[in-house]
C-alpha cells in the first residue's frame, strides 16, 4: 500500500518524533520527582542511556514507546508500508535493549521498564498505581521491573 503523505510530508512528520523528553517518560519524571526521588536523565555514561538514573538506588528506568520497541500490546501495530524496514528497525530497536539490559546488569544496576500501554491507551493503569510500583521497587532490592498495560 502506498504512503497517503508525501515523501517530505512523511520526512518532516517523523523527524518530528523526540527520542528523549517523551510524554510516559515526563509523566514518570514528575512523579517520581513528587515523591522525593532525585535522578538524572539520559546519561550517555551508561550503556542505552536510560531515561531516569537513580544513582542513589543503583537503579535505571526505561519508558518505552510501544510502537519503537515492538511490544505486544494493542499500540503496536507494523505500518504497511514498507513492513521490511520497519521490521529490521524494530528488530535492531530490541536487540539493542537487550545488549544495553545485559551490560547494565553487569555494571549492577538493577533495570526497571515502564511500557506506554501502561500510561496511554484502553490497558492504562491508573497513574498513582504506575508511580507507587516504581517507588516500591526502587526502595527494595529487587533486580528488575516491568509494568505493563492491563490485559
Amino acid at each position: 500500500m502506498a504512503d497517503i503523505v508525501a515523501p517530505d510530508v512523511r520526512s518532516r512528520m517523523m523527524a518530528g518524533i523526540r527520542g528523549t523528553n517523551t510524554k510516559p517518560e515526563l509523566i514518570l519524571r514528575h512523579g517520581l520527582h513528587a515523591l522525593g526521588f532525585r535522578f538524572r536523565l539520559h546519561d550517555r555514561k551508561l550503556p542505552g542511556r536510560p531515561d531516569i538514573v537513580l544513582p542513589r538506588y543503583r537503579a535505571v528506568i526505561f519508558a518505552h514507546g510501544c510502537f519503537w520497541h515492538g511490544h505486544d500490546c494493542h499500540l503496536f501495530r507494523m505500518p504497511s508500508t514498507r513492513p521490511e524496514f520497519w521490521e529490521a528497525k524494530i528488530v535492531k530497536n530490541r536487540e539493542m535493549d537487550v545488549r544495553a539490559f545485559d551490560a547494565l546488569a553487569k555494571l549492577g544496576w538493577r533495570l526497571g521498564t515502564v511500557w506506554e500501554c501502561a500510561l496511554k491507551g484502553r490497558t492504562r493503569l491508573p497513574l498513582e498505581d504506575v508511580i507507587g510500583e516504581c517507588a516500591d521497587w526502587l526502595r527494595s532490592d529487587v533486580p528488575s521491573l516491568e509494568i505493563r498495560g492491563s490485559g
